[in-house]
């Protein structure tokens, strides 16, 4: 079975069976030409750790729903992707016989992952987030490959802007005081991520390009 029909399939699950037509066209959105890492590879990820997480979720059928979504819309040129993403699901949702209250849901958990700042009590989007960043404690060759992945999206920005802008990001993200919120998430990648996040800070700062492509 391919990636693709492992999410529809999981898609059908989460969603019903007269949600099938829906789900293809949500799930063919992460085989647009121009991602290299936010693609169905890295959904398929983000559902796998939301499946060992969940016992920390309110609603882990909300945090589905809000994975599949969370990406749906992604421009490297524009700032509003996570707002246009909730925006799909919101109208989206209701047509397949959500409540309000999950579609509100899963909206507010959607926009929770352009910044990825959660509040203590936030389960839903503890797990949400914490998944989404899961990547960032990946082993050594598997960062590089979404480094990699990260620079091939926005390779038609030049070497020292991309380096600047990664690197803010990146300080953004070290300078909270964990990068992951549910205890199973921190204790299983906060080392790994921040010892990536410190590897990949220092050869952002190297005046070497050939290094980082």
């Amino acid at each position: 079975m391919t990636v693709e029909e492992r999410l529809q399939a999981r898609w059908i699950e989460l969603a019903g069976e007269q949600s099938g037509a829906v789900g293809s066209d949500l799930i063919g959105r992460y085989r647009e030409p121009h991602r290299r890492y936010h693609t169905m590879d890295h959904l398929a990820a983000m559902l796998s750790v939301i499946d060992e997480l969940g016992r920390d979720a309110d609603d882990v059928a909300a945090v589905r729903y809000a994975a599949f979504f969370h990406d749906a819309i992604y421009a490297v040129d524009r700032a509003d992707n996570e707002e246009r993403s909730a925006e799909l699901a919101e109208t989206t949702l209701p047509a397949l016989g959500a409540t309000p209250e999950l579609v509100g849901e899963v909206g507010r958990l959607v926009r929770l992952t352009a910044t990825h700042r959660t509040a203590a009590d936030d389960h839903n989007g503890n797990v949400l987030c914490d998944a989404d960043l899961a990547i960032l404690a990946a082993e050594a060759s598997g960062y590089a490959a979404y480094t990699r992945a990260v620079r091939a999206e926005y390779r038609h920005v030049p070497d020292d802007l991309f380096r600047t802008g990664r690197a803010a990001v990146l300080r953004k993200l070290a300078e909270q005081p964990y990068l992951f919120r549910t205890p199973t998430a921190r204790r299983r990648y906060e080392s790994a991520a921040r010892a990536n996040l410190e590897a990949e800070l220092a050869a952002l700062s190297d005046e070497r390009p050939d290094e980082l492509r």
